[in-house]
This record gives structure tokens, sequence and C-alpha cells, in this order.
């Protein structure tokens, strides 16, 4: 049996099950032990970032684990190897979906002119206000990680007239961006764009110290990992006008709880960890999934 916890492409989950026997509950990572009772039958999991892969769970017997994403920080990636599970995260099926995500925001946030409808609508017309947006030709793009979104992000910003500044201690060339400091991205770009793991080198890498450091009006977006941001420090950032906006895809505690930092924030962009889901990155992510669990089931 393959387990799907989390939502897919149904014309994919169609697809497993004309070759196996599928269960298919979204909603299972609310459902602790239901989803440690059904993973005992089953011989693979396919999950995306909420359903956490360690613990109890390794000891169920499956023997591999689809990811409907590349982020593996939900799943224990050592305790995995322990037991002999194969895991498949769907690396590049969603690469296009995040640049688009993080140009598409920044240019947003650095217009300024996309929040102002309930004035209108009440009749004021903030036309001088809207009038004060910046364009993004010109601008400089910095870069936290320099991977294979990041890259994306890079040619995409640099079509829309933008420099590309980058740093990852990690990569061996640039292409599409200089090479600069961690610090040298961080503070001399008008937009920075995070594309780090979460590990405990990264967690909460952005702070109150980072923050200040930052260009007077510039832009934060993270698509990448939540627990990355100092969210609390961002949000006083924001209030204090030090910079010009921020988009958060990712956050610390997913569902958001009542008690988060937000409420009243201003230029400031909250989405539901969709930076990397659109139709069509759905559709990508989940034939990759499918057929790695499938090609791993000896399934064909």
């Amino acid at each position: 049996m393959i387990l799907i916890t989390e939502f897919m492409d149904e014309a994919w989950v169609d697809w497993l099950r004309a070759r196996a026997d599928v269960t298919y509950e979204p909603d299972l990572p609310d459902r602790p032990e239901d989803l440690g009772a059904l993973a005992k039958d089953a011989q693979a999991l396919i999950v995306r970032n909420r359903t956490q892969v360690r613990g109890d769970l390794l000891y169920a017997g499956f023997s591999c684990v689809g990811r409907l994403g590349v982020g593996l920080d939900n799943i224990d990636m050592d305790g995995c190897a322990a037991h002999d599970i194969a895991v498949f995260p769907a690396t590049g099926a969603n690469t296009l979906s995040v640049a688009e995500y993080v140009i598409t925001t920044a240019a947003m946030l650095l217009r300024g002119a996309y929040d102002m409808r309930a004035g209108m609508e009440a009749g004021d017309w903030p036309r001088a206000k809207a009038g004060q947006g910046r364009e993004i030709a010109g601008k400089t793009l910095g870069l936290v990680g320099y991977g294979e979104i990041a890259r994306a992000t890079a040619k995409l910003g640099a079509a829309m007239g933008m420099s590309c500044l980058a740093s990852d201690p990690y990569a061996d060339d640039f292409p599409g961006a200089m090479e600069g400091t961690e610090e040298e991205v961080l503070t001399q770009s008008d937009v920075v764009t995070l594309h780090v793991p979460l590990t405990d080198e990264t967690r909460g890498m952005i702070d109150a110290r980072v923050l200040a450091a930052m260009k007077p009006g510039a832009i934060l977006i993270n698509a990448a990992r939540g627990g990355v941001v100092d969210e609390a420090a961002l949000c006083d950032a924001l209030r204090a006008g030090h910079l010009g906006g921020a988009a958060l895809d990712t956050f610390g505690a997913e569902p958001l709880g009542a008690d988060n930092p937000f409420a009243g924030v201003p230029n400031l962009i909250l989405t539901p960890h969709i930076g990397g889901v659109t139709a069509e990155a759905n559709a990508r992510v989940s034939e990759m999934t499918a057929r790695r669990v499938a090609a791993h089931l000896g399934l064909g």
C-alpha cells in the first residue's frame, strides 16, 4: 500500500491507484495516531512538508518516502538511512514556481500600490502615495544561498533589469551573479531573498542585528524555510520603517497560531507555504514523485 498524507495532483494519485493499493488522506498530519497506524501497512509514504517522518514512524516498515517538494527538514534523513528507507525529493520540479514567486512579490513590494483598494472603495484617491513606488529595474537582488532555485531567481531578476549578488559557501560557481560575502549580500542589496535549508547554522540567521544592517527601504523575502528569520524582529523592523517590505511564505510554526506577531504589521505579505505550489508545479512534482516511488516498488 502507498500512503499519501498530504495533497497531491489527482491525476497522479489515480496513476498510482492503477498500479497499487493507495490510501490518500491529505489531512493525516493533523491526525498523528491515524498516520502511525496506517503507516504500518504501507510500503511507501508520499508527503509534503507537514508530515514529520521521524521517531516511531520510522519503525513502521515502509521502504521509501516520496517528498512532494525539495525541503527535507521534516524528514529524519539519518534515521531513514539507518532503517534503509530511500527518500525521493522532487528536485527541480518546483524551481520555476519559487523563482516567479520571489520576483513577482519583490516587484509588488517595491511598487507598494497594491494594498489601497479599501481606501479607494471608500472614496479616497491615493494617487500621490501610490506614485511613490519604486521600479525593480536597476535594483540589486541579493541571494543568500545559490542553489538551483536561487539561480533561476537570478535569471528572472536579470531579465527584469536587476543586478544580482549572491553568497553561498558551498557553491563552486556563480553563473548569472556576482559572488559576495553573506555580509555584502545582506547589507548592499535592495531585495534580499533567502535560499538556504534550515540547519543549526541557519536557524535564526536573519535576526535583529542583521535586519538593522540591511539597507534602509530594503525588501526581504523568505520562501525557503521557516525558522531562518526571527519573525518578531522582522515585524519590529517593518513597524519602525527601516525595511521597505517583506514577504514570508514559510514560518517557524505552520499553520500560524493565534499568538503570531504579524497582526497590523505594515508592508508585509504572508502566504501559506505555496511559493513552490502552482497548478503546473504540483503536476510536475506529483509526476516525479509518483514515478520514482513506483519505480522503487517495482510497479513500472
